[in-house]
């Protein structure tokens, strides 16, 4: 589960996370990067969750999801203060182990921050 304080709730964060951050694509996840975004509670990392209906019925979904908040919750130490991740969960990320799914979330962070030209 993710701490409070890492949660994006509201939607003008996850429209401007999409619209404004980078994206890069893994087989099973989508994921948005926006670093360093001011915001008026910047102390934190924020992550979202997009699982559509095409991931499957809402019992696959919420798998889905628990599983991706897991994983998360282990990578929000490479995040500064002010970044905000958005991961959107493709269909055939239903069927895909967890180990899968934080290998790829993983290689998705580290892009997306080779494309923005930090190290983190």
């Amino acid at each position: 589960m993710l701490p409070a304080r890492n949660r994006m709730r509201r939607s003008s964060e996850f429209d401007a996370t999409v619209k404004y951050g980078l994206r890069t694509v893994q087989p099973d996840v989508i994921v948005h990067v926006r670093r360093g975004c001011s915001r008026d509670e910047a102390n934190a990392p924020h992550v979202g969750l997009i699982i559509a209906k095409p991931v499957g019925s809402a019992v696959e979904r919420h798998r889905v999801a628990r599983r991706l908040r897991h994983v998360a919750r282990t990578m929000l130490g490479d995040l500064g203060e002010a970044d905000q991740v958005v991961i959107r969960a493709l269909p055939s990320s239903r069927n895909v182990s967890s180990a899968w799914l934080a290998q790829q979330l993983r290689n998705g962070l580290r892009r997306a921050f080779e494309l923005a030209g930090t190290d983190r």
